[in-house]
């Protein structure tokens, strides 16, 4: 049969097993895990979604094997492959990946000195941890859990493993010119590499000849005291006789690398091919690319034209599950585009679970395989076409109910239109028409232009109405806020609003940071004054450390500045003391926050028998929250 990415689609042969096609779904961890250092029913389904979306492999992460000292503090928890009981877990979990017809394969890795207690050598981490160089025999028992661990993989059901020797874990960390070991395990590039090839002998004699070794590298540590390109070539070719897939990554766990081994919507898509494609000129070995991939057409130019051979995603895989079915069967087009915003991460970090701010799906795979449809169909009649109102409207739709969404404007999208023409935001601003394909391959009928009101619910007669009105955009009551040269962040958007070279931002929030750095990117003069000590604290915790980064250079940052009166030559601030400023502006952008539309909330209230609300109508947030509201008052329906 004829496909639309015919190499991204096409098998692969690795030693033992094929790959269906050229897509794996990378390692991402499912951090909750009911029993410590057990995978779960959970575990399991949340791996398996990836594989039923049609994944060739499934990677499962986050395997520690050696626990005692190899499980990094870094995260919150890992599957401990020397842990007693782990083997039931970790077989339901490769045996629900392979139903699917994709490959299992199992991560093995060890924290190093991130586990606070061994590193290659002597050193103290930037937390103040003194952390002791390995000794040897404590080395020969890592090797030795390694293949332990690969065994203990085959013994579960899995097909392949992986070795990860990248991202800053203990591998890289002894093959870093950072490693000033004297002995065997430092000073050239073959010492340095000793400790992993004898790992990958270990792996291998653990599990025979006809079982698939994978190797996960980073091309770049991006630190002064770390290797580059031109050593991880010659690693690279050190250790091609003994893998059967070479993953070529970058970055590694400190130096500030993190964007560049998880690329940031700031970066180019694609933005780590060229590593993988510059070690696939010196070795044999299949190689795979990482990082950034979500683009179909991109990802099958990858492989058309021998810059790798196999695609890895793990972010992209999170936001829409079904990709890699969605390319074999030529309907890109309804792809929901991971847009980087980091949610998946930072929530890891604040409560220690996995979700996306764009699938509400993601860490309730297990609770979402029992879903029923809508035991009784009912019209349900959605008010507004933002985020947070199609996600109610489409889910509604899927379980079985008759939707009508109405959207007062002439467009859907709700704030996200706001995003229109940000170049970092292009993959967000997608979820818009996204979403009106999904609706309309899933029935819903949308009416635009289309005001809900109580008229119109009494005329519709809905069984149920979803309030999904969004907020409007505070403005401030100081003298002059009404003059030509104030315009409202969330109309930036209208390309008949002339923006002046120099820019004041009112309002140093997410919203007013992000658009500060789209118009520096249109090459404008911009200023941010905000009352608050520091800016962008309702940014994700992984998301606002880039951002500041790209601010800090590009915009002039002012805080503990509230903006008093515009004049003609800009706005006036005074500080806590109350000393005025006149910071000069061509244009002033008012981004101060939003409020509900609570007005128009409590007017639907008691017009329909079931009546949910969702969104910013709420409470204003961020998309998460609107997608989530919406999905779960569906499922209510």
């Amino acid at each position: 049969m004829k496909r639309k990415f015919p190499h991204l689609s096409s098998p692969l042969k690795l030693r033992g097993i094929t790959l269906k096609n050229r897509m794996i779904a990378a390692p991402m961890a499912f951090p909750w895990m009911p029993i410590p250092g057990h995978a779960s029913q959970e575990t399991a389904a949340f791996f398996e979604l990836r594989a039923q979306g049609g994944a060739g492999a499934v990677t499962v992460s986050e395997a520690i094997v050696h626990s005692s000292t190899g499980k990094s503090k870094s995260y919150a928890e890992h599957i401990l492959l020397d842990s007693p009981g782990v083997l039931p877990g970790l077989t339901t979990t490769a045996r629900a990946i392979k139903r699917h017809g994709a490959i299992a394969t199992l991560e093995l890795s060890h924290g190093g000195k991130f586990a606070g207690e061994y590193g290659p050598c002597n050193e103290v981490l930037s937390n103040g941890t003194e952390v002791k160089e390995m000794p040897k025999e404590i080395i020969k028992e890592v090797v030795t859990a390694f293949g332990k661990g690969a065994a203990l993989a085959k013994q579960a059901d899995y097909d392949m493993v992986l070795v990860h020797a990248g991202h800053g874990w203990l591998l890289q960390q002894f093959l870093s010119p950072s490693n000033t070991r004297t002995d065997e395990y430092g000073g050239s590039l073959e010492n340095r590499a000793r400790f992993t090839i004898e790992v990958l002998d270990s792996v291998r004699e653990a599990v025979g000849y006809n079982f698939p070794i994978e190797l996960r590298i980073s091309a770049d540590e991006y630190s002064e005291t770390g290797y580059g390109i031109e050593e991880a070539i010659e690693f690279a070719k050190l250790v091609e006789d003994k893998v059967d897939l070479l993953q070529v990554s970058t970055g590694s766990h400190s130096g500030g690398s993190f964007d560049k081994t998880h690329p940031s919507m700031f970066m180019d898509r694609g933005c780590n091919v060229k590593y993988a494609a510059e070690i696939k000129k010196h070795v044999k070995v299949p190689v795979a690319t990482i990082g950034a991939l979500n683009d179909p057409a991109m990802m099958e130019e990858i492989i058309a034209t021998g810059q790798a051979d196999v695609v890895e995603m793990g972010r992209a895989l999170l936001a829409d599950p079904y990709l890699p079915k969605k390319v074999y069967l030529g309907k890109d087009e309804e792809i929901l585009h991971c847009a980087r915003c980091f949610v998946c991460m930072s929530e890891r970090l604040v409560s220690g679970l996995r979700i996306c701010a764009l699938n509400p799906i993601i860490g309730r795979e297990y609770e979402n395989k029992f879903a029923l449809p809508a035991s009784a169909p009912k019209k349900v009649l959605v008010a507004g076409g933002g985020p947070g109102g199609m996600e109610a409207a489409i889910t509604a739709a899927k379980r079985g109910h008759e939707v009508i969404l109405c959207e007062k404007t002439d467009s859907l999208g709700g704030a996200l239109k706001a995003e229109r023409g940000v170049s970092f935001k292009k993959d967000l601003y997608r979820l818009i028409s996204t979403k009106a394909l999904h609706m309309e391959r899933n029935g819903v009928e949308v009416r635009l232009n289309t005001e809900v009101t109580k008229e119109l619910v009494e005329k519709e007669t809905p069984d149920v109405l979803v309030v999904a009105v969004g907020a409007e955009s505070i403005v401030p009551a100081i003298p002059g806020i009404d003059h030509p040269k104030v315009v409202i962040a969330s109309n930036l958007s209208d390309e008949s609003i002339e923006i002046g070279q120099k820019v004041l931002i009112l309002g140093g929030g997410l919203v007013g940071c992000e658009a500060g750095l789209h118009l520096t990117q249109e090459g404008k003069d911009v200023t941010i004054v905000e009352m608050q000590k520091d800016v962008a604290v309702d940014a994700n915790g992984r998301h606002r450390p880039l951002l500041l980064a790209r601010l800090k250079d590009l915009v002039k940052i002012e805080t503990g500045q509230k903006g008093i009166k515009v004049t003609n030559e800009g706005l006036i601030c005074a500080d806590e003391n109350g000393k005025e400023t006149l910071f000069p502006a061509d244009t002033i952008i008012c981004s101060v926050g939003q409020l509900p539309l609570r007005n128009v909330v409590e007017e639907l209230l008691d017009s329909a028998p079931e009546v949910f609300q969702v969104g910013d109508c709420v409470k204003p947030a961020q998309v998460t929250q609107a997608v989530f509201s919406g999905y779960y008052a569906a499922l209510d329906i």
